[in-house]
Formats: C-alpha cells, structure tokens, sequence
C-alpha cells in the first residue's frame, strides 16, 4: 500500500527549513508536503514539478490556488476528467475523473527549484505510488523535471525518451508517457504554451 511522506518528514533538510520558516510567516498554511489529489485507482497520473508557496503549499491540494491550477482544472473539467468547480481552495468540492495529481517533489522548495539531491530522495514516493495504481495507463508530465521523475521511476535514460511538447512515449508494456510544457504563468505568458496547446495534449489523455 502506497505510504506518502509523513507530515514532518526529515528526508531535506533545507526544504525542513523552508517549511518552519513558512509555518512561522503562514500559519495558516498547509506547510507540509502536499498530498496527490484523486484515486488511487485512476487510469491516468499527472505530474508536476512541485508544490507553489502560494498554491498547493497555502492550500494542501495540487495546483490549487495558482495559476497553473486555473489552466490545469478547467482543461480537466472541459475534458471531462474533473466534475464540480474549481474555487481555488481544497474544500471547493472538485471531483477528479479517472485521473490522479501529484508532483515529483512533495515538499515546497525556495524559488520554485528543488535540488537534484532533493528531487533525488522524494522519487521513491513517486516511484512507489506508481506502483500502487492498479489501472495506472497513462502519465502526463508536466515540464522537463516531471518527465525526467518518471524516467527514473522507471530506470529509463532520457537520451531514449527525450522531452517535447505533445511527446508520446511507451514506458512499458501497459504505460504511455504524455509530455507537456508546465502550465505555469511564465510559459503561459510567453507564449511557450497556449491553453490549445495544452488542451490538445489533454485531448489525447
């Protein structure tokens, strides 16, 4: 049975003191490492890098209270994969649809970017909840990182499934790897990704 990492998990020390340095500015945050939202059962699996401070960190849900949320549910919801309304909040009552969110790292990192060694020791939370998704066919990797998780759960090198905006990859005989630009504000803004071309690759899921 998938165990996800405890509340006060020790595994990073400089992400420990991010958490007690936000605990102290935002107590009323979640300020522990984000659970994945959706059934274990799901056939799909949506990865992102890892929790927003203002996100996934204040409310304890993925994507939920960013932009990158405000992208992602209503694709998951036009599409049929989320029913409900998002509000921004882990209490809105959203229901996902055969489809489960996490993040390769669980734990809110200073400026968004997790270590190596830091994305390093969470993959083994990642990598055991694959395995206990019974119905798991599908992974969608949202950004490079997310993709280069997935590859090491699996002991695959990237120089065989290299990354790319609506990439396909078969990672085993019953799973199909998605890849997708993250839906984060600066891609968005930038024009690197467009809600169509987000919705095309969520199309193919």
């Amino acid at each position: 049975m998938f165990q996800p990492p405890a509340a006060d998990c020790p595994l990073c020390p400089r992400l420990c003191a991010f958490r007690y340095e936000n605990s102290r500015a935002y107590p009323n945050y979640h300020n522990a490492p984000v659970p994945s939202f959706g059934k274990i059962e799901a056939r799909i699996l949506i990865v992102g890098l890892a929790p927003g401070l203002q996100g996934a960190n204040a409310t304890g849900r993925p994507f939920t209270n960013d932009y990158a949320g405000d992208l992602l549910y209503a694709t998951l919801l036009k599409f049929g994969l989320a029913r409900g309304e998002y509000a921004c909040r882990a209490d809105d009552g959203l229901e996902l649809i055969d489809c489960r969110i996490t993040n390769a790292v669980r734990c809110v990192p200073p400026q968004n970017k997790p270590t190596p060694a830091e994305q390093a020791t969470c993959r083994p939370f990642l990598q055991n909840e694959i395995a206990a998704m019974p119905n798991l066919r599908h992974i969608l990797a949202l950004g490079s990182i997310a993709h280069q998780a997935v590859l090491d759960c699996f002991g695959l090198k990237k120089s065989r499934f290299k990354f790319g905006h609506g990439a396909k990859h078969a990672i085993s005989d019953k799973i199909t790897l998605f890849d997708s630009y993250h839906c984060s504000r600066y891609n968005t803004n930038t024009k690197r990704l467009t809600t169509e071309m987000f919705e095309a690759v969520i199309a193919q899921l």
